[in-house]
């Protein structure tokens, strides 16, 4: 019978001697056919004349191998097959062969012929399977042949076989590193490659062989970069990785700006007013160089924004790459944008959440405000892993700060009841963390951690006692309440770790528990011998204490312990008994050490400073294995520290073929005439664009570095196609300011009429309807200002990160742009003009000339802030709930001043600031600041503004108006208002004059981060009794000389906190309230500026001086701030 009828038979289930038995494969399940005639059936089938039947069982084999099946034994059968014209056999057989050829090289040494045949085969397929069975085979005689192949395949017209070729290369080097040097000339050839195909593939190669040559990189830097977007997924991920490694050796750090302008601020106002010699201004002369603001590199900015868009990426891994570059390479107001992209990755599979947690918990550590806003999504379910819920905790601890650390705490007093005892046991020391970093919550989390020393889990006890140890070493003496409650607890606790803890507290703070120590002592003896190593090396260390301290009641003891630990079996136990008992009980002359025994074991120790697992892993490239073990692994490479000067960029810059020049000039030769008309009118276009930042800048968007970037890629050739909208959004601008420019005198006129219009409706209206008038009014009028601020900052964005041109084109457009600005600085008063109108449109209803100056020479004095028509006013525009009465807004004789600027650190200029307690006009969540500036020389001071505000995150600012020009001997106040987000964190940002910039930050006083609100006794008594708990803070004191009436208290208080007081009831129910006489009761009540918590105080005061203060707020950290504010206002 036939081979192909025995095969039919087969199929029908037949099973005739002799033949091939198919059924008994053990591919396809016959697991119970005997050794002798293992594979027979596909030897028979693989040496058959039909090609069907070689194919069949060549796909069985491969489908064995897929499965971890072993089918090497087929190797002979199947090598023979490699010569078959068929080519899906040949294709599997070659599958086959890499799988095997390195197993049997001498049986695929016998065929090197036909896979060098192979190498030439018409189908691109048969020659890139060629290649990589030829370098799967190990045996360093063929490595002249494999070179030869790979040589060639890098010349290959496909890209599948050149891309195969790349695979080859670090096969052959690991084989024979030698070859090393034509290896980096087939890479530099690969390089050069333009297909997506090759260049994930050829950058591995270049990683794994050459990693340190990085000339090779520098002309095919923009290529690759503009190629990201389209290589396959893991190709995108090797590219990314090498090329954050070639941007640290070839770009500034765009962060180094910050420090050197800080420092360099100081040394030059310093500097300034002494005559030194000639090497002391030249030194000076650097240090302002140094200041120069910092303008990113084309280049740089190229791979920041052609790596944004792979953030939604499908691969977790392109993501996490693409993170990583943000992290080390882009300035800081940039990597906030990889925040949301990781956060995005926590849902995935929980061993991707755990590789992104690793790195977030990293990022935590220096850029905490990128994570703040999504804080929730770092919370906890009950159905994540063990490893994954520990590193959310690390991301929550790190994230944890005076804002948020009541949401934490809420949210760990969940997890503590957790079934999960190891995850029980990070929470706990999870709050140890916060208690440790965020002081005004210590005594919180220490109270609770000893409500969780009647706990029920033996665990969940011995983990609170180690943290709760760690803790009190910051305060002992104030807790040796708590220390007499761990003493008793060593009857029932049974974990080592927890009884060492408790040992070791005892002995050292053993002069705050005299009469307890002993007592443990003597309990400890009497188990010492059942007990574990470090228990026993903590109650002999116990026993050397109070021997020390208190030798009468415990001196027995002490030797007693000391014979039992003589005789142990531990040697590091008998040694330690043998060294104290000569310290502490000296025989014969060798007690030289015996009188700095106190010293040794009595010395005060430093509190433990409970830091974060992941404080020094940045040191190691995020994503990397490295990073995730924080132990070097095999193959890493260091991330190059950033270089001081800036490499020349010119190395990347490629150079043109002389044929393509000659191409370009047919072409030049065959366009129309109208075409050509076309490139001049964009010329113009381009070189009237060179104007815009002028323009712009006339609206106080642009800054000098964005108008030089701008004016740059005006005037260089873009590789982007959002040039041509450029040039159109720069003609259109162009016309619209020739437009204002021609009318601007009727402007002028219809503003002025539309603000009389808008003072007639203000008398003539009622005060509600005033309101809410003018608050729709300045949310149409301030929508199309966002708007168009929003616009120009993309487009302004968008033109500084595309430019792309060479050297000399840049240093041609910086010129441009130099001589537009001397041009256009001759015409200052339209551009003033322009402003005012601008800021005049802001202001509508709210724009009342006794809260806020427009200009700056109708500068209005401090005392006319209120009067009695703004009170009024303001009482009809309240932004609260409630209605603010008069009385309880503060006039600004009692409102305390804050230096800004001290008049020698400002030149003459000094700066002082107060919180007006006033609702801030453009936003309800701001509070105002009142500044006064004051101009002490004899010379003007122009252009007064606000630059580079250093908000921390989720604060906001609303900058004054600019002040054009302060007369010498002159004064101004104007009004900004900042959005603190309910926290004490300063607001940094810069005061700027024309000549010169001062950093200055304002801090708010806990106590201006409320405004006052209206309530009766009955509701203040509602709203107390759901703030109890953990929102209560009550602390006793002895009111000072001054402070004995009720008239002081109440100053007192309101001038602490912005806060006003509730009415008490009538005489009749105080009476029954407060049986005595002298005693009575004040209450305050306000909430939050930003969150609108609510904050009640109550001070009782009793006979002779004493009181009690209690201050109920939702948030505990303001709360815990407020206490001591109002405490030290009422006792001095």
């Amino acid at each position: 019978m036939s081979a192909s009828s025995a095969f039919s038979d087969d199929k029908g289930g037949s099973s005739n001697v002799g033949e091939p038995e198919y059924g008994h494969d053990p591919a396809s399940g016959g697991i119970f056919s005997s050794d002798y005639k293992r594979h027979d059936d596909l030897k028979e089938m693989l040496d058959s004349n039909k090609d069907s039947l070689k194919l069949e069982a060549m796909k069985r084999i491969v489908a064995m191998i897929a499965r971890g099946k072993n089918a090497s034994e087929l190797f002979p059968a199947v090598v023979k097959n490699v010569a078959c014209k068929n080519i899906e056999v040949k294709k599997l057989v070659y599958v086959y062969l890499v799988r095997y050829a390195e197993e049997q090289q001498d049986l695929a040494l016998l065929s090197i012929s036909t896979f060098q045949r192979g190498l030439k085969d018409p189908n691109q397929l048969i020659r890139a399977s060629a290649l990589r069975v030829l370098s799967s085979i190990r045996v360093t005689i063929i490595v002249p042949i494999m070179m030869l192949a790979i040589k060639e395949a890098a010349s290959d017209m496909s890209p599948y076989v050149r891309k195969t070729a790349a695979h080859a290369i670090p096969k052959l080097y690991s084989l024979d590193p030698e070859q090393k040097d034509q290896l980096i000339e087939v890479i530099e050839k690969l390089l050069a490659d333009k297909t997506t195909l090759v260049a994930g593939s050829v950058v591995m190669a270049f990683e794994e062989v050459c990693p340190e040559r990085i000339d090779l990189i520098h002309k095919n830097y923009r290529k690759l970069c503009n190629l990201l977007i389209d290589v396959e997924e893991w190709g995108q991920v090797v590219i990314i990785n090498m090329l954050t490694r070639y941007a640290r050796t070839q770009f500034l750090n765009p962060n180094i700006n910050e420090s050197l302008l800080e420092e360099g601020g100081e040394k030059a106002f310093y500097g300034s007013e002494e005559d030194e010699e000639a090497k002391e201004e030249n030194t000076e002369a650097s240090t302002v160089a140094k200041r120069k603001p910092y303008v990113m590199d084309p280049d740089h900015r190229l791979l920041l924004r052609n790596t944004k868009p792979l953030l939604q990426s499908r691969n977790a891994a392109v993501v996490m790459a693409v993170a990583q570059l943000y992290f080390h390479l882009a300035p800081k107001a940039e990597v906030g944008v990889i925040a949301k992209a990781l956060v995005r990755l926590m849902r995935s599979h929980s061993e991707v959440q755990y590789v992104v947690l690793q790195n977030v918990a990293t990022m935590t550590i220096k850029r905490r405000g990128m994570f703040e806003p999504y804080l929730k999504s770092f919370y906890i379910r009950s159905t994540d892993p063990t490893q994954i819920k520990v590193l959310k905790l690390e991301v929550l601890t790190n994230l944890a700060n005076e804002t948020n650390i009541s949401t934490i705490l809420r949210e760990f007093q969940t997890y503590i009841k957790s079934m999960d005892k190891d995850f029980v046991a990070a929470t706990i020391q999870a709050i140890g963390r916060c208690a440790t970093n965020i002081g005004e919550v210590r005594d919180t989390c220490l109270n609770g951690l000893v409500q969780l020393l009647s706990n029920r889990d033996e665990l969940v006890v011995a983990e609170s006692v180690v943290v709760i140890k760690k803790l009190l070493q910051m305060q002992p003496e104030q807790h040796s309440e708590i220390i007499k409650h761990m003493a008793k607890l060593t009857d029932n606790i049974q974990v080592p770790m927890a009884r060492a803890s408790i040992l070791w507290l005892i002995g050292e703070y053993c002069e705050h528990v005299p009469k307890i120590a002993p007592d443990v002592l003597r309990k400890m003896a009497k188990t010492f011998t059942n007990e574990e190593d470090i228990v026993k090396l903590q109650i002999i260390n116990l026993a050397a204490k109070l021997y020390l301290t208190n030798s009468k009641q415990t001196k027995l003891l002490t030797q007693y312990v000391l014979n039992l630990a003589k005789y142990d079996q531990n040697y590091d136990i008998r040694d330690r008994a043998r060294f104290i008992r000569q310290l502490i009980v000296p025989m014969d002359k060798g007690g030289a050490l015996n009188k700095y025994a106190k010293k040794l074991f009595l010395a005060l120790k430093p509190a433990p400073v409970l830091e974060s697992p992941f404080k020094d892993r940045d040191h190691f490239q995020l994503g990397s294995l490295s990073h995730l073990l924080n132990a070097k692994a095999g193959g890493y490479q260091e991330l190059p520290d950033w270089p001081e000067v800036a490499p020349d960029p010119s190395v990347r810059n490629v150079e043109v073929k002389d044929s393509v020049i000659k191409l370009l000039e047919r072409v030049t030769t065959l366009t129309s005439v109208p075409e050509w008309t076309k490139c001049s009118s964009r010329d113009k276009r381009k070189d009237k664009k060179v104007e815009k930042p002028f323009y712009s800048d006339s609206e106080g968007e642009s800054g000098p570095t964005e108008s030089a970037d701008s004016g740059s890629d005006s005037v260089s050739g873009s590789e982007s196609s959002s040039s041509s909208e450029d040039s159109g959004s720069g003609s259109e601008t162009e016309d619209s300011e020739d437009d204002s420019d021609s009318d601007e005198e009727e402007e002028e006129e219809k503003k002025g009429r539309k603000k009389i219009v808008q003072r007639k409706m203000k008398t003539s209206a009622s005060e509600s309807a005033a309101s809410e008038e003018s608050g729709d009014e300045v949310k149409m009028q301030q929508k199309p200002k966002m708007g168009n601020r929003s616009k120009s900052d993309e487009e302004s964005e968008s033109e500084s990160s595309e430019s792309e041109s060479d050297s000399e084109q840049e240093s041609e457009s910086e010129t441009d742009v130099k001589t537009k600005k001397k041009v256009s600085a001759s015409n200052p008063p339209s551009k003033q003009t322009k402003k005012t109108t601008v800021e005049k449109k802001e202001m509508s209803l709210l724009d009342l000339d006794d809260f806020e100056s427009t200009t700056s020479h109708q500068v209005t004095p401090v005392n006319n802030v209120l009067s009695n028509s703004l009170v009024t006013d303001l009482e009809g525009l309240s932004l609260t709930d409630t209605m603010i009465p008069s009385a309880t807004i503060a006039s600004p004789s009692s409102v305390k001043m804050y230096e800004l600027l001290h008049r020698i650190k400002g030149e003459g200029l000094a700066v002082e600031y107060c919180f007006s307690r006033q609702p801030f006009s453009f936003d309800k969540n701001m509070l105002a600041v009142q500044i006064q500036f004051s101009n002490n020389t004899t010379s003007e001071v122009k252009n007064l503004h606000v630059e580079e505000p250093k908000l921390q995150s989720g604060m906001r600012m609303k900058e004054f108006p600019e002040i054009d020009v302060l007369p010498p001997s002159g004064s101004a106040t104007v009004a900004m208002g900042i959005d603190f987000c309910d926290s004490t964190q300063a607001a940094n940002f810069q005061l700027c004059t024309h000549t010169r910039k001062f950093f200055v930050s304002i801090q708010p006083p806990v106590g201006e981060l409320m405004t006052p609100i209206f309530m009766t006794e009955n509701e203040f008594k509602k709203e107390q009794g759901k703030l109890m708990g953990m929102n209560e803070i009550t602390e006793k004191l002895v009111l000072g000389e001054i402070c004995q009436n009720d008239h002081a208290i109440v100053q007192r208080v309101t001038s602490a906190a912005n806060i006003s007081r509730v009415p008490c009831g009538s005489d009749k129910e105080c009476s029954l309230c407060f049986p005595s006489p002298s005693t009575q009761s004040h209450r305050f009540a306000g909430k939050t500026v930003t969150s609108g918590s609510l904050v009640l105080v109550t001070v009782l005061t009793k006979e002779e001086g004493a009181a009690q203060l209690t201050i109920n707020c939702e948030k505990m950290v303001i709360g815990t701030m407020l206490v001591k504010d109002i405490l030290q206002a009422l006792t001095q």
